[in-house]
């Protein structure tokens, strides 16, 4: 027994020294004994409570930086039911609470943001308090400025200095707006109004204090004070800021998004109204710019950060919202706009919005392409704090998040039933529950935190567990800092109801990565040179920092700045200052921190920029808009991911006069006119075709120049698509117009069978060798059966330009192809016959056998595996071996379900309920569970009997697709994706092919339009491309990363990029189609829009060699 219990005894130590190097061998370390025991404690009361404060649980912020100048950054946390906390740094991770010497008492106010900053400009940091909360009671919502007596001591001076507003303050940032060398203020509050009195009024231009309500209500909008010799003067309306109640700001964040070494201002806002960013216009003003600059942003943006995510030099952009990374979670807590409330809130004004931490990663040329789905970084819960720092000094920006809320108010559950309880006792007792009794119902489940360490590439990935930082909380601001000067940056969480986490970095000792630290000291007034840049050049790579405390989420970082460097020493750092005078430093030393004084400044020193003649020229559009008609597929169509009712236009191009030069057809929507643009030597007429304004019942969705008869000029067929109506009407049809020679076309009446589906592609073809042009039609869908498998067909020549179905007997594999976006022909194996190869949604992409008695597919061709959302394709000799490459267009990586072929998307399609009418199942793989897309309240209003199977949300939200529909499944139609990527297939000369992507940033929106031709002139094909994908579900949110793009052909079978600013393409909106053509010799590009104008571009060099 003894030895028994020895053998027990060992087992236990040695338990417990594997949990404690486990616990050492993570990146950062939980450290217990600092001296800091700060918890942000909040108790809910009948008086002060979620019903009462909105914001009860935004929890509080963190200040990290060197207040006694003793080389030790000290760390300040805000409170709100509590005392705000200070803590000196001694020195190895031990810290003194010195609150009360210090002078710092929260005299019962709700303390939010804190920024350490100079404000008296002498050199010692000051701490400004942001306030909120206490609705009845302005005084306690005034914020504090305590000014350092340089002894570790302040004193409150916040009225002296024109700071001490009232309002409800989430945050404030300090810098030098306006170069003048003194620090101004921009300042976030936050009404605590309820937002359903708002009722998606409009009221961003109000200024708060206009609004008719009550004065306590009126502390929200954005404010900026100017300094003026010391003292802050309010000029938010003088400097072009919104300040209205609807801008129910959470976040601040300054940095120079656009190179012109101004600061610019990022204002995240919770709820309807959309953010700001306000581009400083270098006379003293701003200019919101969001709607230029960004697609799509978040709809409940919390925490903000701006830095260098890729190391190009210019500043990205994060923000964070509330959408889980855990599918239970999901599901059991989230709702998600219908696409009638989402598209009243656009036509109101509020922009696209959706739920989703957002990425937004600077073009270097005026916009931001949103990458948080593709870049792995879109969900992490209900997240706080948004901190961009490099964690493990590897020399890319990783991304901190902080996450929890510490009762779940959007539980779905909660809000369904406990509140509806809650009604039938307050009818049936005749007085309402004590509001604190309901609040102890609501869940509370704590989370973790994450931490997306950059692999590069614009790819993240969570290794908060890994790394040691997956402790559940429910954590509100952040920092980091090199609390010990090691070279790495720590990390410090204030939670609410939860002590404090102070995290120790151990990438030095673990990884050996080099860093390299700055301290910059500038002239007063702006001591600490706020606003400076920084940049360490290492190769192609630069390292860039901007000095700007405010960041995250109601929180302020440490102004010395520590920046990794992998392996690699430097080969030269540049400092720009604030004034724009510049330091540079050649191969500064690696591993220390460098004091550098702005009067070691570089005179005369001036930066330039690369001035780069675009390849491409825009012109001004002489064609008419494409006018979109107001079909809404989702209206008539439950749960299905895509509208396919607004996939034009589609346009085509000949000469259809005999004149020598490219005429224009384009290709109306439903209730317009299709057009045909002839050219002159003055520029395009539109030429006025009867039949066309007679004909315009359905969108044109393809259209092909061709001689059907033989007749010696080119005749247009032009493919009828659209979703508008069921298939049975008669009004999807192919169109044949007969060219009389001279431009003029005419429809010959019944030339083609009726299809009655959408229209997808038309590809002309001699399949039977008779000299007569025959016609491939590919459908995308059969009209509002979304999914079903729609009909394609063989249409041969009879002659005298009339076509029968031969479908059956020629081409029975057509009747289940798929639903098609693209076809044409292809010799795959170099026998100078043609073959047929065909893509779309939800398919691979098939290629045919063409034969005069049977059209059958080639099996083994290596594109098999690869089923997408395919839009579009082209054919081409890329690497010029001699035989034809397919390039193709998929919806790109960057899409919310996010296929692979280890977690495929599913559509099912079957009439589930047995009500005749079949149902559609959307489904993604998560966790090797095959789980419904669609939450409970969406899928249970589709097919009522799930709401019985399930009366919880949490019911539903444990559930696979398969435990809520059983046998159901397993007669169901079908459909998979399992990779997303647009690429080129390359063909081996023999009919296989193998798959290589396009480059990063084509992945991140669609390519719905793909044209092939030499634009540098060098016998090399380049691609042009264009895309995005817009019309999704709200949950979906949209695909809108691509402004157009060139790729150049490197002449070893791949492609670069050509950067915007080099290639001139920034095209906005829905492209649909590219089609070149000759204008006075010269060649140019036209990208047909969706709902907009077509835009148009020339080559700036004449010379180019044209394939057609």
């Amino acid at each position: 027994m003894k030895n028994c219990f020895k053998f027990i005894l060992v087992l236990m130590i040695l338990c417990v020294n594997a949990c404690k190097n486990e616990q050492s061998n993570t990146l950062f370390q939980l450290q217990s004994n600092t001296g800091i025991n700060f918890e942000n404690s909040i108790e809910s009361s009948d008086n002060n409570n979620v019903f009462k404060y909105r914001n009860f649980y935004n929890g509080g912020g963190v200040a990290t930086g060197d207040l006694n100048n003793d080389g030790l950054p000290e760390v300040f946390f805000t409170a709100n039911n509590g005392n705000n906390k200070l803590y000196l740094n001694k020195g190895d991770f031990q810290f003194e609470d010195i609150t009360v010497k210090a002078g710092l008492a929260n005299n019962g106010k709700w303390s939010t943001g804190i920024v350490f900053v100079d404000v008296n400009a002498d050199g010692w940091l000051d701490i400004y308090v942001c306030n909120a909360g206490n609705m009845l009671q302005p005084l306690l919502r005034k914020n504090q400025l305590y000014i350092n007596n340089k002894n570790l001591t302040f004193t409150e001076q916040a009225a002296l200095y024109g700071l001490d507003n009232d309002g409800y303050t989430t945050h404030a940032s300090f810098f030098d707006y306006d170069l003048d060398g003194d620090l101004d203020c921009f300042m976030v509050n936050n009404s605590p109004m309820p937002v359903n009195t708002f009722n998606y009024a409009n009221m961003r231009d109000l200024p708060a204090n206009e609004w008719d309500v009550k004065d306590f209500l009126k502390g929200g909008g954005d404010h900026f004070y100017k300094n003026e010799n010391g003292k802050f003067v309010e000029v938010t309306k003088q400097v072009g800021l919104h300040g209205s109640l609807i801008s129910l700001g959470l976040g601040v964040t300054v940095g120079d998004v656009n190179g012109d070494h101004y600061p610019d201002v990022y204002v995240s806002n919770d709820f309807f109204e959309r953010d700001y960013l306000y581009i400083n216009q270098q006379n003293g003003t701003f200019h919101d710019e969001y709607e230029q600059w960004i697609q799509h942003g978040s709809l409940s943006s919390m925490g903000a950060d701006m830095n260098d995510i890729n190391n190009d030099g210019y500043p990205d952009i994060f923000t964070t919202d509330m959408l889980p990374d855990d599918d239970y979670r999901l599901k059991a807590n989230s709702s998600f706009d219908s696409y009638e409330v989402f598209q009243q809130k656009i036509n109101l004004g509020f922009y696209y919005q959706f739920t989703q931490n957002a990425l937004q990663v600077n073009n270097r040329n005026g916009k931001f392409m949103e990458t948080g789905f593709r870049s792995g970084v879109a969900a992490s819960d209900w997240s706080w704090g948004a901190l961009m720092f490099d964690a493990d000094n590897d020399g890319l920006i990783d991304i901190y998040v902080s996450n929890g809320i510490y009762h779940d108010v959007t539980d779905q559950d909660f809000i369904d039933f406990f509140a509806d309880e809650v009604m039938q006792q307050m009818v049936l007792r005749g007085k309402k529950e004590e509001v604190n009794n309901i609040i102890k119902q609501m869940p509370s489940n704590p989370i973790p935190n994450n931490m997306f360490h950059n692999k590069g590439n614009l790819r993240f990935e969570n290794k908060a567990a890994e790394w040691g930082l997956d402790k559940s909380s429910f954590s509100n601001g952040a920092v980091y800092v090199d609390l010990d000067k090691d070279g790495d940056l720590d990390l410090l969480v204030n939670n609410v109801n939860q002590k404090a986490f102070v995290y120790k970095n151990t990438s030095r000792e673990k990884n050996q990565n080099n860093y390299i630290g700055i301290q910059l000291a500038s002239k007063a007034p702006n001591t600490f040179a706020v606003g400076s840049s920084i940049k360490v050049f290492q190769g192609n790579q630069i390292y860039s920092r901007e000095v700007i405390p405010a960041r995250g989420f109601q929180s302020s970082v440490d102004y010395v700045q520590t920046i990794g460097l992998g392996k690699s020493t430097v080969d030269s750092m540049m400092i720009t200052w604030p004034d724009r005078t510049v330091t540079v430093i050649k191969q500064p030393a690696i591993n220390k921190l460098h004091v550098i004084l702005q009067s070691n400044i570089n005179p005369g020193y001036e930066q330039t920029q690369k001035t780069t003649t675009p390849l491409l020229i825009k012109n001004d559009s002489l064609f008419e808009a494409h006018s979109e008609d107001a079909y809404v597929d989702f209206f008539n169509e439950r749960n299905i991911p895509f509208m396919l009712s607004k996939q034009g236009p589609k346009a085509a191009v000949a000469d259809v006069n005999g004149d020598g030069q490219d005429d224009i057809f384009i290709g109306g929507a439903k209730d317009q006119a299709s057009q045909l643009y002839i050219q002159t030597a003055t520029g395009f007429v539109k030429e006025q075709i009867p039949d066309f304004n007679t004909y315009k019942f359905n969108d044109i969705t393809a259209a092909v120049f061709f001689d059907c008869d033989n007749d010696g000029d080119l005749d247009l067929i032009a493919g009828g698509g659209g979703n508008f109506t069921n298939a049975s009407s008669g009004v999807f049809q192919i169109f044949l117009y007969l060219n009389n020679g001279k431009g003029m076309f005419t429809l010959q009446r019944g030339a083609i069978p009726l299809t009655n589906t959408n229209c997808g592609s038309i590809t002309v073809l001699d399949y039977n060798e008779d000299g007569l042009p025959d016609l491939f039609i590919g459908s995308r869908s059969e009209p509002q059966s979304y999914g079903q498998t729609p009909h394609s067909f063989l249409f041969k020549n009879s002659g005298n330009a009339q076509y029968e179905d031969v479908t059956a007997d020629i081409a029975p594999a057509f009747r289940k192809i798929g639903m098609i976006t693209a076809s044409a022909l292809i010799d795959v194996n170099g026998d100078k016959k043609p073959e047929l190869v065909v893509t779309g949604d939800w398919m691979y992409t098939h290629i045919y056998s063409i034969t005069k008695n049977k059209i059958e597919e080639i099996t083994q061709t290596g594109l098999e595996n690869y089923s997408g959302w395919w839009q579009t394709m082209k054919i081409a000799d890329v690497d010029k071996d001699g035989d034809n490459d397919i390039i193709l267009g998929n919806i790109g990586d960057n899409f919310y379900m996010q296929p692979a072929t280890s977690q495929p998307v599913n559509l099912y399609i079957n009439d589930f309920d047995a009500n005749g009418t079949p149902e559609k199942v959307l489904t993604r793989t998560v966790n090797k569970k095959e789980v419904p897309v669609f939450m409970r309240r969406e899928m249970a209003d589709q097919i009522p009997s799930l709401k019985k199977q399930n009366l919880k949300h949490q019911d539903y939200a444990n559930k696979t697709v398969q435990d809520l529909f059983g046998n159901g499944l397993s007669n169901a139609q079908k459909l998979t994706v399992n990779y997303s990527s647009s690429c080129i297939a390359y063909n081996n000369g023999k009919g296989k092919f193998s798959i290589k992507v396009l480059p990063l940033p084509v992945q991140f929106s669609s390519v719905n339009a793909i044209e092939v031709t030499d634009v540098n002139n060098d016998g090399y094909p380049d691609i042009l491309l264009a895309g995005n994908f817009f019309d999704l579900l709200p949950q979906l949110c949209r695909l809108d990363a691509s402004n157009g793009h060139v790729l150049i052909n490197n002449k070893n079978g791949d492609f670069n990029l050509l950067p915007s600013n080099e290639s001139g393409i920034n095209i906005s909106g829905q492209a649909r189609d590219i089609i070149h053509f000759k204008f006075r010799q010269q060649l140019s590009y036209l990208f047909l829009m969706n709902n907009a104008t077509p835009v148009w571009y020339q080559l700036s060099s004449t010379t180019v060699n044209l394939k057609k």
